[in-house]
């Protein structure tokens, strides 16, 4: 009998919104010759406009204070197109035609006076009806005084009724602390409305992170489940097998809490545990995500080793190849006491999770590359089976993976097949990339493109970051005592520190293995 397989099916319901089409513009990336512009920014530019996803008026200059003309940054971006084996080189030539440079010093108000002349006369040869786009690639100690340049000589304004409009987008890290963040904030409300302000953060554009909210709130089997009565736990997992690669300057002065956790983790966390907003639009979803996090218990000072664990990287081997410790990794001190793991424990006071830990680490040189997200739902109470104990059952998890190979599964248990009364532990899911045959949208074009759009949803809002910083701040406090007696404490190849189990061990569960 020949083996067949039955493909997954699937309906597509069609929620396009005409009030979502992208209208002319120009694109300014700050920072247009550093590592995220050329990885990340240009490429995803380059899909959105392959898609016919970019308005047809539109134009980018990319600024930066290395001395390059349109010629070199056209050429840097033809050979990152290649490299990255962009389709249709033919496309390539065509969307270089819309790509220019200007050489700036920030600090020099005559340099960005010839900035803005220069975009004034894109927007007309483009036509792009003066909507902009401005994007801050650079170090976020240079925002505050950028910003405020731009608006003395005109270039962005506040919010108004009609067009043009003004986008600005800020890459994280946004502050360095709670009273940096604050700072900050003010700053550029000063001069933009909390309408024209973007602050990304990429993981919030992948695909299952988007899709916990539709599967949450658009099947019914689920979201009646979602609360403590069902729930035991949840586990937040991101980890890298990267090293610190060539950020160590950024990184030992910031470390695994405040490059991993202040953002993508606590995004991660409230996108989880949030309340169902009333409609989905961005202020709403926002006021939910920002009460969610208002309602995260504070940790006791006393108790701080309780709920969190540090750790940094020793040298170990990673596919099979040696690699060096954090404190001998290129530019970075040989007495370093930076983090590159944390694991915390964290406490929601409020009805629908009362007394369910969520567990979060997240590390480099770790095992493998892995981001999830697992919902551990409480042990079958009670047995009809003869022969056959509740402990025996496994709990049912269901895990959203946001990389690699991102996609949904739920574990379960059913019959084994035989004469006896056996049980098997299943798996039920599916990836993106198998079941739906379609290219994915990459975060940063999503993103870009909803930027584009004037859509906030997939960004962070000013009390959010303030409120995340808060909490990330009441850790960083007490920092210095929950250092271990010795750095390095884990071999890259593993899993973190032996005191990363004790987060969850002591509480009766163990971290899920992958």
């Amino acid at each position: 009998m020949n083996k067949t397989t039955t493909p997954l099916k699937f309906t597509v319901h069609d929620c396009f919104d005409p009030a979502r089409e992208t209208q002319p513009c120009g694109i300014i990336i700050f920072g247009a010759s550093g590592d995220l512009a050329h990885r990340k920014l240009l490429p995803a530019l380059y899909d959105l406009y392959f898609a016919k996803l970019l308005p047809e008026n539109f134009f980018i200059v990319g600024s930066a204070r290395t001395k390059w003309n349109d010629k070199i940054f056209r050429e840097r971006i033809l050979g990152i197109l290649k490299e990255k084996k962009k389709p249709d080189p033919l496309f390539h030539k065509k969307f270089v035609d819309h790509v220019y440079y200007h050489t700036a010093e920030y600090d020099d108000p005559k340099s960005l006076k010839f900035l803005s002349a220069m975009v004034k006369d894109l927007n007309f040869k483009f036509k792009s009806n003066q909507n902009l786009v401005l994007y801050f690639a650079t170090s976020s100690e240079v925002y505050s005084d950028l910003i405020v340049k731009l608006a003395d000589i005109g270039l962005i304004t506040k919010a108004n009724c009609g067009e043009p409009w003004v986008h600005a987008v800020f890459e994280k890290p946004f502050g360095h602390d709670l009273k940096s963040a604050r700072k900050l904030n003010k700053t550029i409300l000063n001069v933009l409305d909390e309408s024209q302000v973007y602050r990304i953060d990429h993981y919030l554009g992948k695909e299952t992170v988007q899709n916990i909210l539709l599967f949450r709130f658009a099947n019914t089997i689920f979201e009646p489940l979602w609360n403590n009565e069902y729930i035991d736990h949840v586990q937040i997992t991101a980890s890298e097998m990267l090293g610190v690669e060539h950020r160590a300057g950024y990184y030992d002065k910031s470390g695994q809490l405040r490059d991993m956790f202040q953002n993508h983790m606590f995004q991660l966390l409230t996108l989880v545990a949030m309340e169902p907003p009333a409609k989905f639009q961005a202020e709403q979803y926002h006021n939910e995500k920002v009460k969610l996090a208002r309602a995260i218990r504070p940790i006791p000072k006393d108790k701080m080793r309780e709920f969190v664990a540090l750790g940094q990287y020793g040298e170990g081997k990673i596919d099979g190849k040696k690699v060096p410790s954090y404190r001998r990794e290129e530019g970075v001190p040989p007495h370093s006491t930076t983090e590159t793991f944390a694991a915390l424990k964290v406490l929601i006071d409020n009805p629908r999770w009362k007394g369910v830990p969520f567990y979060l680490r997240s590390g480099k040189r770790l095992n493998h590359p892995m981001t999830e997200i697992s919902i551990h739902f409480k042990k079958n109470q009670h047995s009809i089976f003869n022969h056959i104990k509740t402990d025996q059952f496994d709990p049912n998890i269901l895990s959203f993976r946001i990389q690699p190979n991102e996609g949904i599964f739920l574990s379960f248990e059913a019959k084994y097949p035989g004469p006896k009364l056996q049980m098997a532990s299943l798996n039920l899911g599916f990836n993106y990339k198998d079941v739906f045959k379609t290219t994915q949208m990459g975060p940063y074009e999503r993103l870009l493109l909803d930027c584009i759009r004037g859509d906030q949803m997939l960004f962070v809002r000013e009390d959010m970051v303030e409120v995340s910083w808060k909490f990330i701040n009441s850790i960083l406090e007490e920092r210095e005592k929950l250092l271990p007696r010795v750095f390095p404490n884990y071999p890259s190849g593993s899993w973190g520190p032996e005191i990363a189990n004790k987060i969850i061990q002591q509480d009766g569960r163990f971290w899920q293995d992958f």
